[in-house]
């Protein structure tokens, strides 16, 4: 993704926001990059609705290319940008409309918070980290070794040979390793903020959080599945190094990965 210099749009007040969220999270924009101001979204691009419901897929290999910018700009807006600015209200519902999911993009030049309301994306970090988010699946278990065949019984009574040792019938190699996993061009982490709803316990805040993370799930799948790109919702990652990378608070729940890119 090449760096964009951010243009003077939205309001001071969306400004303001953007900083609070980025300060509390106690990060710092990288100095060597700039503000990526994304293209306005393109409302006429993709499949019809059917039509994207009968190719959605899971995909797991991604070709080696960055996303577009215009890509970047309509993924980031379908998953939670701003469709009504007048009453602050998105792509994706939330409950009590507390747009509490905070978008978080990794990349190869580094990680970024989209901003909703200024659709653009806010450097955090400089640098490569998706590997080190990623968790490479475990390796398939080697089959079951099949049972010894009895041997004949010879004439006499006894067996005419001796059967091979339990150990080494049916045996298999070790499954190979599992292959590292594929480095996409875009790692999207989605991240409930419990912080942002009005009221509620822990217990329902969390709950709130799981139904709209998984709500903008969809809205990435759905536009990948409309616009050719490839994409799979994971609950597998390195959680512990992601909070460790973003400082998050104890509030911020750390709940589903989505790598993206075009087909390999």
């Amino acid at each position: 993704m090449k760096k964009k210099n951010a243009g003077n749009t939205g309001s001071v007040w969306h400004g303001v926001v953007a900083l609070v969220l980025v300060f509390s999270a106690g990060l710092l924009p990288a100095a060597e990059l700039d503000v990526i101001k994304l293209n306005p979204p393109d409302l006429k691009r993709g499949l019809p609705f059917m039509e994207t419901l009968a190719v959605r897929a899971s995909a797991r290999e991604y070709a080696e290319k960055d996303l577009s910018l215009r890509d970047l700009s309509d993924l980031l807006w379908a998953a939670d940008g701003i469709n009504r600015p007048a009453e602050n209200k998105s792509t994706a519902p939330s409950a009590m409309n507390a747009h509490d999911v905070q978008i978080f993009v990794f990349m190869n030049d580094g990680v970024f918070w989209y901003d909703p309301p200024r659709h653009q994306l806010v450097p955090l970090l400089a640098g490569d980290f998706r590997s080190q988010i990623m968790m490479a699946r475990p390796p398939r278990p080697a089959p079951a070794a099949a049972p010894a065949p009895a041997a004949p019984p010879s004439p006499g009574g006894s067996s005419a040979t001796a059967a091979p040792p339990a150990s080494s019938v049916g045996a298999t190699a070790p499954p190979p390793p599992p292959p590292p996993p594929s480095n996409p061009p875009v790692q999207i982490i989605l991240i409930s903020d419990g912080e942002r709803f009005r009221h509620g316990t822990p217990e329902q805040k969390f709950a709130w959080g799981v139904l709209d993370a998984g709500i903008v799930s969809q809205n990435i799948s759905l536009f990948c599945a409309a616009t050719g790109l490839k994409t799979v919702p994971k609950a597998s990652m390195d959680k512990a190094r992601i909070r460790e990378l973003l400082k998050l608070t104890d509030a911020q729940i750390v709940f589903l990965n989505h790598p993206v890119g075009y087909a390999k």
